[in-house]
């Protein structure tokens, strides 16, 4: 496919290539019926309020960053190949955990557990090649998980027959009706419904088709810049989703976990029981635009194990039919009634009374 000209007389038959070459791969992913022996692979329980994956090639400085920003102490040395598993870690910020999983370098398996994270951390090494970034990026690609970039807008519902409906809602210039068709003929689609709300390409299409896409924030940590050119440090320093850093001088990483907190897009709450003070210790995390809907929720998850409807919030118990209640929020200063649809802004004060 890379050596096929590209043009209106081809874009189909890539098309085709795209879609068979995108199953094969879906299907080399799938789990077989002869699993390893319990407990092998590198995935560990997710805990925390959100989790980062360090991805990068052997003696990057992942287990170094490991060590400084949590209280794991991952095995570091200047050899390759020092971790073989998943090592998790507890990063602290904000009052908020947030579990930091080393991973190890290109080895099989650790690419899928990147797909359970809710950040990538790929660390690359600031003296070598750029080639690292694109086999990394090729990797994570090959598994599923697109780095920033969010899901298309596009519907895709499949039915038993009226064959095949296609609407846009915009003007398609990177692909167009009969590729679609073709695509689904790949497939072995004939009766579905497509709505494409946004400019898509073939790629994103067969992404919308497979389903199985995870898409996932990814900053680019470039390490050991204590050992390059100015010149280079500040190429680098200026590309998109990048930063640098030096685990071994300690440098920027204070801004690492800054934009770590930033990318994950989270909102910490606190709760307030009546007639006492914020409990400001212990936060709720939730993602940004969460309702106090989310955050309802989310407390009663903490304060019981919902093994039913009903629900124990500061000491009351109520079910979710009583979810109607006066919540009071305190956001700028003062204190404000609202809904249960009210979006919470971050280190806003709830609380919720029953009528």
């Amino acid at each position: 496919m890379a050596r096929t000209q590209k043009n209106k007389a081809t874009e189909y038959h890539l098309g085709l290539l795209k879609a068979k070459l995108a199953r094969y791969r879906a299907q080399l992913l799938e789990p077989t019926s002869k699993g390893g022996k319990p407990g092998e692979g590198f995935d560990v329980q997710k805990s925390g309020d959100a989790r980062v994956a360090l991805i990068g090639f052997p003696s990057v400085g992942k287990s170094t960053l490991l060590s400084l920003t949590t209280k794991t102490a991952s095995e570091a040395a200047s050899y390759e190949f020092t971790t073989l598993t998943a090592i998790p870690g507890v990063l602290e910020y904000e009052g908020v955990r947030i579990q930091l999983l080393d991973l190890p370098g290109i080895v099989e398996g650790a690419s899928q557990v990147a797909k359970t994270a809710d950040l990538i951390l790929m660390m690359l090494d600031a003296t070598k090649s750029t080639e690292q970034r694109r086999l990394l990026e090729y990797e994570l690609d090959a598994v599923g998980i697109r780095l920033n970039k969010s899901k298309p807008d596009v519907v895709f519902k499949q039915k038993a027959a009226g064959g095949i409906t296609i609407n846009a809602t915009v003007k398609l210039t990177k692909i167009d009706e009969k590729a679609i068709r073709t695509i689904l003929a790949g497939y072995k689609i004939h009766n579905c419904d497509v709505m494409i709300r946004e400019d898509i390409t073939i790629d994103e299409f067969i992404d919308v088709l497979l389903g199985t896409r995870k898409y996932v924030p990814c900053l680019y940590v470039y390490n050991k810049i204590d050992a390059i050119s100015l010149e280079l440090l500040n190429e680098l320093a200026h590309q998109d989703h990048t930063l640098v850093i030096s685990c071994e001088m300690n440098l920027n990483i204070d801004y690492l976990l800054e934009r770590i907190w930033g990318e994950l897009g989270l909102v910490k709450i606190y709760t307030k029981k009546r007639g006492e003070h914020p409990d400001l210790t212990d936060p709720i995390c939730l993602r940004k635009g969460a309702t106090i809907e989310v955050g309802t929720y989310a407390m009663a998850s903490i304060a019981h194990s919902l093994k039913s409807l009903n629900m124990l919030l500061f000491g009351e118990w109520f079910t979710t039919a009583h979810l109607t209640v006066i919540d009071k929020v305190f956001g700028q200063g003062k204190w404000y009634q609202v809904g249960l649809t009210h979006q919470v802004a971050d280190e806003d004060v709830v609380s919720i009374f029953t009528k």
